[in-house]
């Protein structure tokens, strides 16, 4: 059973990616997070770990399949990928000493921020008065580091940063949430070998969920949920859905605040 049941979350672990650039950190973490409760407090950091690999392999894919003149949009970006990338690391490895507590409330604290940020600065639902004829512009490199430690720390993936920021930079919704997946991926490498370097906690049950952890990585629920996630983002980036440019931007400020809640009903 809870096999099929990460399969069926995958499936929209792969439609938020494609849709609005998650690459599944978003959803994996509440999910692996009540799959591997056997593990109790050290279940958050299994599952940023998870969440981490998950992102590299959607991520990864979502990328691959996305047309080249969108992923032009990220030229003279050079500095700000490594600079994502380091910034990964140091998040991942300080996640290994962070109270369980600590990084589930701080998890909930910043999506639900970041959402009425979106809901009540202008610049994502609104315009923020940017003449149309300007062009849209990139993120700055000295955003790549902060951007890297945050994403990896929560096993967000850094979409909840990037999103708004190109977003607020004069890109459309389905521009900003195809650019997130490469910006995502610079993320979750390192963070996941950081994570699959590490060891199994004391708790991890000999049999059951949570069972046979990678480092601090579950392969059984990361394998279940890219089951269901890789098809559905072929089959997305093959027939995009049309959606208009502010619903696309409100489904992602509500998906946002639904993962909040659940993660916050998580909590024990």
């Amino acid at each position: 059973m809870d096999m099929a049941i990460l399969m069926a979350i995958g499936l929209l672990t792969g439609a938020t990616t494609v849709l609005f650039g998650f690459g599944g950190g978003f959803v994996a973490v509440p999910v692996v997070v009540w799959a591997d409760a056997a593990l109790g407090t050290a279940a958050l950091p299994v599952a940023t770990a998870t969440s981490a690999l998950v992102m590299v392999v959607s991520a990864a894919f979502a990328t691959a399949v996305t047309p080249r003149p969108v992923l032009l949009a990220l030229r003279g970006s050079g500095a700000l990928l490594p600079l994502l990338a380091a910034g990964a690391c140091a998040g991942a490895y300080a996640s290994r000493f962070a109270p369980a507590a600590l990084a589930r409330w701080a998890f909930v604290a910043y999506v639900a921020l970041t959402a009425l940020d979106l809901l009540l600065r202008p610049g994502f639902l609104r315009t923020a008065g940017r003449p149309r004829t300007e062009p849209a512009r990139g993120l700055p490199a000295t955003a790549g580091a902060p951007i890297g430690a945050v994403a990896a720390f929560l096993g967000v993936g850094g979409s909840v940063m990037t999103v708004p920021a190109m977003r607020r930079a004069g890109h459309p919704m389905k521009v900003a949430t195809a650019l997130a997946n490469p910006l995502t991926l610079a993320v979750a490498l390192p963070a996941a070998a950081v994570s699959l370097a590490g060891s199994p906690p004391p708790a991890a049950p000999a049999t059951g969920p949570g069972a046979g952890l990678v480092g601090l990585v579950d392969p059984y629920a990361a394998g279940a949920l890219l089951l269901g996630a890789l098809p559905v983002i072929a089959v997305l980036r093959r027939r995009p859905p049309r959606i208009p440019d502010r619903v696309h931007a409100c489904a992602y400020l509500g998906l946002l605040a639904a993962v909040a809640l659940a993660m916050a009903l998580s909590a024990p």
